[in-house]
């Protein structure tokens, strides 16, 4: 391949990964991911009869049912950090909780693994904050109207009276402010 050869235009899987990377990065996608990933082992361990050689173990409880409805709720609170990414707070505090009383309820909140990935992603949604828009800034020097640079405030005429002559805030009686504006 020489120099002189350009690119090929970008393929469809590489158009589409692009355009899920843009999307995976507007939002607190892994952290979803934890919470999401984090309900499954809350909710299936309580059922599962897991075999050792000839041995079944069935883990069923009596807080079966409250396993299966920790477990909903945290998948769906993972696809909630997804697709509403203005729900983040509440939905990290709320897998917080929800992976805290699992511990007790199912099995050691899914045998300690759905606990620690609904806590690190509970975690990750509260931390997680919007990266900065790309979008241009206004000019400085635009008009006042139009975004840009406050418009400045004009001072008070710095007549002859003796108030005003010593007064280099701005807020003395005299020039009506009344002392409202003041830091003192």
């Amino acid at each position: 391949m020489s120099a002189e050869i350009s690119a090929a235009a970008p393929g469809q899987f590489t158009r589409r990964r692009q355009q899920f990377r843009a999307w995976r990065g507007t939002r607190p996608f892994w952290a979803g991911l934890f919470v999401l990933l984090g309900g499954f082992p809350i909710m299936y361990f309580p059922y599962a009869h897991l075999q050792l050689g000839h041995l079944t173990l069935a883990m069923s409880t009596t807080a079966g049912a409250g396993s299966l409805i920790i477990g909903v709720l945290l998948i769906v609170l993972g696809i909630s950090l997804w697709f509403q990414k203005h729900v983040r707070v509440f939905a990290g505090v709320a897998a917080i909780l929800l992976a805290l009383v699992s511990i007790p309820v199912s099995n050691f909140g899914g045998f300690v693994v759905g606990f620690l990935l609904a806590l690190i992603g509970g975690a990750m949604a509260v931390a997680w904050a919007p990266g900065a828009s790309s979008q241009p800034q206004p000019p400085a020097g635009a008009a006042p109207g139009e975004g840009g640079a406050p418009a400045t405030v004009p001072l008070p005429p710095q007549g002859t009276d003796p108030v005003s002559k010593n007064d280099l805030s701005g807020t003395s009686p005299a020039n009506g402010a009344n002392g409202r504006h003041s830091a003192g």
